[in-house]
């Protein structure tokens, strides 16, 4: 990890944590839908509300499109969260904006991606979290059946799952995180939230959640 990566990780971090986005709690865990217990937990959207966290963020995301993509010719957007992040930045490089939906819409034109393109267009995805990887890399692989060249995904905050990875590799898309789970681990301990001794069962949950609690 390069000296800026790094500031970018810190910076994040603390958005995430100061904000409230990112909760953590490992000895009274939450339950995921799928039923793992887990002791994060990450609504990245609180961040909207807080203008300073919102630049922070907003700011990052667009030097990393600037350092990696800097031939990017539209923006999109993971509905609903990659959304607003996707409308923010597509509005401050003045680029074309779309957003992918999880399904099709049941009625009307019945799109999947909202938003005018044609076709070969240079895209970055955006997304707030990536968890397994399966609704980015499902998106991501949406905008390619479109005829759409994905450059990348770019999110705020990730779990840094190796399942992710896989799935990522497999589909041959890159994706790129601003902060991962281990990088806000030692700030959260900084900042008292969790303790030293906390550490190792915080990391065996990130090595393997499915399996943790």
């Amino acid at each position: 990890m390069s000296f800026q990566e790094s500031e970018t990780s810190r910076s994040i971090a603390n958005a995430l944590l100061e904000t409230g986005a990112v909760i953590l709690k490992p000895k009274d865990p939450f339950t995921w839908t799928s039923g793992w217990k887990s002791p994060i937990y990450c609504d990245n959207r609180k961040t909207l509300s807080f203008p300073g966290s919102r630049e922070i963020i907003t700011d990052n995301l667009r030097k990393a499109i600037g350092h990696h993509y800097p031939e990017v010719e539209m923006i999109a957007g993971v509905a609903t969260a990659g959304i607003p992040q996707a409308a923010i930045i597509a509005d401050r490089l003045k680029l074309p904006m779309i957003y992918v939906r999880d399904k099709a819409k049941g009625h009307g034109r019945e799109n999947k991606i909202e938003g005018h393109f044609q076709g070969g267009e240079k895209v970055v995805l955006i997304e707030d979290l990536i968890s397994t990887g399966g609704s980015s890399l499902a998106a991501a692989l949406s905008l390619k059946q479109s005829g759409m060249d994905v450059m990348g995904v770019l999110s705020t905050f990730s779990y840094g799952f190796e399942e992710a990875h896989r799935k990522f590799a497999e589909g041959e898309v890159e994706f790129i995180s601003l902060c991962r789970y281990q990088d806000l681990l030692p700030i959260a301990m900084a900042k008292g939230i969790v303790k030293e001794e906390d550490l190792p069962v915080l990391e065996n949950w990130r090595k393997d959640p499915s399996n943790w609690g």
